[in-house]
């Protein structure tokens, strides 16, 4: 280690300059030499050759020589090029041409490497590209600089893709230069051992840098300790590199000072892997390949105390030489140093300082082939069972992520009898399948699939057949009768060809790597099977195992839980808060403004003021008035607080911490109109400052930490009071008061009150500083009018890498234009009105241009506020145009992913300056992030601020869901989506039910709202594709149990909001008719207690959202739910039961099916049971009942073509968990259309409801789809 007072960056530059010299010079113009010219014919070598003319050492760059090239045999279903480059050295860049003067040439394909010839992997570029172009004509030269250079020997040219008029043509050159390294081999038992020339080193800094490639996923690279108790430990954990670090002394600090920091997946695959371990003082650098992870140790001490040595490939037992604390590493390490010190090297010339117990400095490759399935469909190896008395034994070892997959299966000679080794959902299951009159009988097993190497061994004797799992216990099954095996087996899935009784596909073949199969005690030659001299296969490469970790790095954002399969990610975006492929978008409304939008009432809610941002929502309590929306953020001393005592050098001290962060309150306040914070101060002989000199007695610190002498009542920097004559006064026989308001935003919240007045006989202070409070969204009406062709604004570089989300209004009459853009060098973004009835959102990412398009049937140019939202992840695109069907596309497994814009971002025009957009913007937003728009307008000729027009202020003319429409005399207000009527949508819609009464709402078509909008088939990835339900209702009755609402599906699913025998509020979900429901209780206390209560309630997958009259924020995972057994009892008995009482506006997701019974009660979607009498009990809250003479409403023919019926009140179990059966028409409509979605990736989300019958009132033209504005404006919270 390196003493204190040695220099940090001598031993930081030699380290870095020794370990990665040759790095260094692969970066600079040295190592860019070609190395293929050079070659003998012996270096190359080919699957298969055409022609003696054509064969592979033709196949340098240029040549024109014998068949100018090489091209492979016809036949040859696998073909590749190797080079063998007569020893390691690093290639920085690649070259290929098709075969001289022909019309043969490769149009792409990959690059393999390897040290000894076999054990190959893939070569990936920037974003994990694993493809290279190539060329496109027989004669020019196609060059690739490598991302980053590789060491190696060997390399493989593997065409995936050739000339479409001709066949596989092929010459390279491979450009690079020489590598030197030093290399140790560790075979599990040996390690070196680094001695210092003192008996102790302390160290502040610390450089340790080493290559690895590892045969074990288990295993010590560097250790070392001390007496105290420091320690650093680097280890492989199931293939992950784990360092472990202590700095404190544990006498002092027992427990405190440890650390650790995991970093890597997978890296126990036989190639060389690069680890930096910076250090200096607390602070730690560690990199692994390319990933770099920042850690600051825990506890008190900076500096690392180590005694005698460091151990290097395992930890050595104190005077026992060869044996070990835990597992030693086995595999080779590579240019080992440690401070400037490279210790292999001293280790080569035996130098006493070093001990090496069994290390030699050559690395032996291992002889294990991988063979890797890569087909989900039609991956299969079929390998032949040399007959065995005794029965059959199997052993083999497999790795994989996927859940589903077919691993093993053994015809036996007894037909139709099979042995087949399943996984499904995760486990293994081992069947014995009979003839089809006795069945089968199974063995089942859990490996946990993270991608790790587990081994299976199967044994068929006599009459028993046992599987086993690594190092578990066996399992065993008892067979009627002895069977005897068939003469093959398949391993990984099985031909399409064969019948379904001898080998049969379950829901997916196996997707992953295996080796080591072992039949009957004979190992399989695998590479045989690859050269056709033993058995057959499909859709396999050999000598490599291809799986790949899509979490690392992880791409899923906001904290939530990567998964993954052979082909993809997922995420899990339970209980984080947001949602999306990647959870990128928050569920929550981003203020109480955008709440009182969705006819919120007053309550505690959480909001996210930076959307799809980094920050979190946070809780505040909405005071909704008649003319402002106030936001209320609450802190720790909300009380009065008395003050005696203090001085200035001793002052009395309070710091206020707020149930938001300081970044969060940053963002909140900034985003307001207005804020103020209260501070009320009552006083006897306490003076706030000096009057003879000015100097402050008390002060307050702002949310920057900056002391803040002025106080409620005047601007900032003046230094008084709002009565400062009275708030001087020292009579003992006076208690003055005083409150003001500080409402300078760029100061709030207040963060610590300093008060140093208050030690005099009778001196006495009681302050009191109230919760922070703001009012307005200022940027929800950030507007823009656009009224020149050439005019745009321009903002900096929209940074949008991994992932976009961008949100505005329009209004225009121009019949096209570009609503903004951003270029790069060649990735471009683009959202634009390209007809007048058609919006679309372009991009490029380096893949080609993506286009979504969606189209409306109305013109969007009517001078009318649309909304539309476009967002791309990496793992797909969507673009949402008011509440028209969401268009979305899937992002392809493979290809670029990085969106890298470099030029200025242009709202309202492109950097053309044609095309531009005339008509107004409003509340853009991206990433979170709002763009004040009418800032950059007053300083842009061309573009003023604002919007005109009635609907285009701050005046909420419109309420509950209402949309404002322009007329040429004033304004009217859509209520179409909202659960409220009257001319400004603030009329409660209300109904007073009796006994035996109910509505039930039916859906016309079939669509998703409690099912997954995918139809993979692995459920266990089902989480991906969210569903979702925003419900709100009121209610008031004095019965209990009770029935309020029901949701059902024809996949027999269904939610149900109850109250049970003691009046509690209860949400029933059936989402998984296969498992028992789950059942939510919100509220534990009774509500039938004939007052109106509000509920509100959201799901998002598996995150359930609740507000009540409680006015408190609940948030429930499906982790937290209780699960309830058999039949549904309390249910059915709400059911039976009904509802006496009232209901008022309810509204499901955009929909309002009380508002449409009573203003269209003649429609066949619509069936009403009993009397039902239109009420004001919404109105009228302090009544239990209100029934004054309305219209009754008359039972109507309940239709039979319901997919999801919505029921209020009193429902039969019946009816609730069965549904009606759907017309030939609908399943034949339903089944046309999925076999026309099938083939393409885009698709259309059918809308929310789709199409209702073109005669219904204006109130029910729901021609709705879940829209994305729209659906964040369904999370009532």
């Amino acid at each position: 280690m390196e003493s204190r007072g040695v220099p940090w960056l001598p031993a930081f530059v030699v380290t870095v300059l020794s370990a990665s010299g040759s790095a260094l010079a692969a970066n600079s113009n040295y190592c860019n030499g070609p190395l293929v010219s050079v070659l003998p014919p012996t270096s190359f070598e080919g699957s298969s050759t055409s022609s003696s003319s054509q064969s592979s050492h033709y196949a340098k760059l240029n040549r024109r020589d014998g068949g100018g090239g090489w091209t492979p045999g016809h036949t040859d279903t696998q073909h590749w090029l190797q080079v063998d480059l007569r020893e390691r050295v690093e290639v920085t860049s690649v070259a290929t041409q098709g075969r001289y003067s022909s019309s043969d040439w490769v149009t792409s394909y990959m690059l393999l490497f390897s040290d000894a010839g076999r054990t190959w992997k893939q070569y990936r570029q920037e974003d994990n590209i694993g493809t290279f172009y190539g060329n496109t004509d027989a004669d020019s030269v196609v060059h690739h600089k490598l991302s980053h250079p590789i060491r190696t020997r060997f390399l493989r040219f593997v065409p995936l893709d050739w000339s479409p008029t001709g066949w596989v043509g092929l010459r390279v050159e491979v450009y690079g230069c020489a590598y030197k390294s030093d290399v140790a081999d560790f075979d599990g038992r040996s390690s070196l051992l680094y001695r210092f020339n003192q008996k102790s080193m302390s160290t502040v800094k610390d450089v340790i840098s080493l290559k690895f490639k590892s045969q074990k996923p288990d295993g010590v690279l560097v250790h070392g300790e001390g007496q105290r108790g420091d320690y650093i430990t680097l280890e492989l954990h199931r293939g992950t590199l784990a360092l472990h670090l202590n700095l404190d002394d544990a006498k002092l600090h027992p427990s405190s000072g440890h650390t650790s920091v995991m970093l890597g997946s997978l890296l126990d695959d036989q190639h060389w892997h690069s680890v930096l371990i910076e250090r200096f003082n607390k602070q730690i650098n560690l990199t692994v390949d390319r990933l770099t992870h920042h850690v600051r140790t825990k506890g008190a001490d900076d500096s690392l105390e180590v005694d005698y040595e460091l151990s290097f490939g395992g930890i050595p037992l104190p005077g026992k030489p060869g044996t070990f604390l835990r597992k030693n590493f086995h595999g080779c390490i590579e240019n080992l140093y440690y401070n400037g010190v490279n210790v292999i090297d001293l280790a080569k010339r035996r130098k006493p300082q070093i001990y090496s117990g069994n290390v030699t400095f050559a690395c032996s490759e291992p002889q294990l082939v991988s063979t890797t399935f890569l087909s989900s469909s039609s991956s299969f190896l079929k390998v032949p069972v040399e007959p065995l008395m005794e029965g059959l034994s199997v052993y083999f070892q497999f790795r994989t992520w996927n859940h589903e997959a077919l691993l093993f299966s053994a015809t036996l000679a007894q037909e139709p009898e099979r042995l087949v080794l399943l996984l499904i959902n995760g486990q293994l299951r081992l069947t014995h399948h009979l003839a089809p009159d006795y069945g089968a009988a199974s063995l089942t097993a859990r490996p946990p699939l993270d991608g790790q190497w587990h081994s299976i061994t199967i044994s068929l004797r006599g009459l028993q057949v046992s599987l086993t799992l690594d190092s578990e216990p066996t399992s065993t099954l008892e067979l009627r009768d002895s069977v005897d095996p068939g003469s093959s087996i398949f391993f990984g899935g099985c031909p399409s060809t064969l019948s379904s009784q001898s080998c049969r596909n379950p829901t997916m073949a196996f997707q992953g790597c295996m080796r080591s199969i072992t039949i009957n005690n004979q190992p399989m030659n695998l590479l045989h099977v690859q050269q056709g001299l033993l058995g057959n296969y499909s859709k396999l490469q050999f000598d490599i195992c291809g799986i790949r970790d899509r979490c690392l790095p992880n791409f899923c954002e906001h904290d939530s839980q990567c998964s993954q399969s052979w082909s993809t990610f997922y995420c899990d975006c339970s209980g984080t808060g947001y949602t999306g492929a990647t959870c990128h978008n928050s569920i929550f409304e981003p203020s109480c403004e955008a709440h009182r939008q969705t006819g919120s009432a007053s309550g505690y809610f959480s909001i996210d003021p930076d959307g799809s941002g980094p920050l979190k929502s946070t809780l505040v309590y909405c005071n909704m008035t008649e003319d402002k929306v106030w936001t209320v953020v609450k802190h720790s001393s909300s009380g009065a607080m008395s003050v005696q005592g203090s001085t200035l050098q001793q002052p009395h001290v309070a710091r206020f911490n707020y149930s938001a962060s300081p970044e969060q309150l940053r963002i909140l306040v900034g985003r307001s109109e207005h804020c103020q914070q209260e501070v009320a101060y009552r006083c006897r002989k306490s003076r706030l400052f000096n009057t003879w000199d000015g100097n402050p007695l008390a002060w307050w610190l702002d949310r920057s930490g900056e002391k803040r002498t002025y106080w409620g009542g005047f601007l900032p920097g003046v230094q008084q009071c709002s009565c400062k004559k009275n708030l001087t006064r020292t009579a003992s026989a006076y208690r003055e008061n005083d409150t003001g308001l500080l409402s300078y935003k760029d100061h709030l919240p207040l963060t610590e009150i300093v008060i140093g007045d208050t030690n005099r006989t009778g001196s006495e202070a009681v302050y009191t500083v109230s919760s922070l409070q703001c009012y307005g969204d200022r940027f929800l009406w950030n507007s823009a009018s656009f009224y020149q062709e050439s005019s745009y604004l321009h903002f900096p570089t929209f940074q949008a890498e991994l992932s976009a989300d961008i949100s505005f209004y329009f209004k225009t009459t121009a019949t096209s234009g570009v609503f903004l853009e951003n270029l790069g060098a060649k990735d471009f973004i683009r959202v634009e009105l390209s007809t007048p009835s058609a919006v679309t959102f372009i991009f490029d990412v380096g893949n080609g241009p993506v286009v979504l398009t969606v189209k409306s049937p109305l013109p969007l140019n009517d001078k009318q506020w649309h909304f539309v939202r476009a967002e791309r992840t990496l793992k797909e695109a969507s673009l949402q145009v008011d509440r028209l069907p969401l268009r979305f596309m899937e992002a392809p497994s493979e290809g670029h992913y990085r969106l890298q814009l470099s030029g200025q971002l242009f709202i309202g025009g492109t950097a053309s300056r044609q095309r531009s957009f005339l008509g107004c913007i409003r509340a853009l937003s991206m990433n979170g992030l709002t763009l004040d728009l009418e800032e950059r307008a007053k300083m842009t000729p061309g573009v003023s601020s604002g919007c005109p027009g009635h609907c285009s202020s701050h005046n909420r003319l419109c309420h509950n869901w209402g949309k404002c429409i322009e007329k040429s005399s004033g304004y009217e207000c859509d209520c179409t989506h909202s659960a409220y009527g009257g001319p400004h949508c603030k009329t409660e819609v209300s109904v007073s039910f009796e006994s035996g009464s109910s509505v039930t709402y039916t859906f016309q078509e079939p669509f998703s709202v409690m099912r997954n909008k995918s139809r993979q088939s692995s459920a266990i990835f089902a989480q991906s594709s969210k569903s979702r339900e925003s419900i709100a209702f009121s209610f008031l009755t004095n019965q209990a149990p009770a029935m309020l609402l029901t949701v059902s599906t024809y996949h027999q699913q269904y939610m149900a909001v109850i109250l049970s025998l003691n009046g509690s509020l209860q949400i029933w979900y059936q989402l998984n008719r296969e498992k028992r429901p789950d059942v939510f209780i919100p509220h534990p206390y009774g509500l039938a207690n004939g007052q109106l209560h509000r509920v509100q309630i959201h799901r998002e997958g598996k995150d359930i959202c609740f507000i009540g009259s409680c006015n408190r924020v609940v948030i429930m995972k499906s982790s937290a739910f209780i699960g309830r057994a058999g039949v549904d009892e309390e249910v059915l008995q709400a059911g039976s039961r009904g509802f006496v009482g009232c209901l008022s506006s309810v509204q499901f997701n955009h929909l309002a099916p009380l508002k449409a019974a009573i203003l269209n009660r003649g429609s066949s979607l619509i069936s009403v049971l009993g009397n039902l009498v239109e009420s004001n009990c919404g109105a009228l809250a302090d009544k239990s009942s209100s029934h004054s003479g309305k219209e009754r409403l008359k039972n109507a023919a309940q239709t039979d073509s319901a997919v999801i019926g919505g029921l209020v009140a009193a429902v039969v179990l019946v009816t609730l968990c069965m549904v009606a059966v759907m017309t030939r028409f609908l399943y034949r409509h339903r089944h046309e259309r999925s076999q026309q979605m099938a083939p393409v990736k885009e698709k259309d989300q059918p809308p929310l409801p789709s199409r209702l019958e073109h005669g219904f009132h204006a109130e029910l033209d729901l021609r709705t789809a879940v829209a994305a504005r729209d659906s964040r404006k369904e999370y009532f919270i």
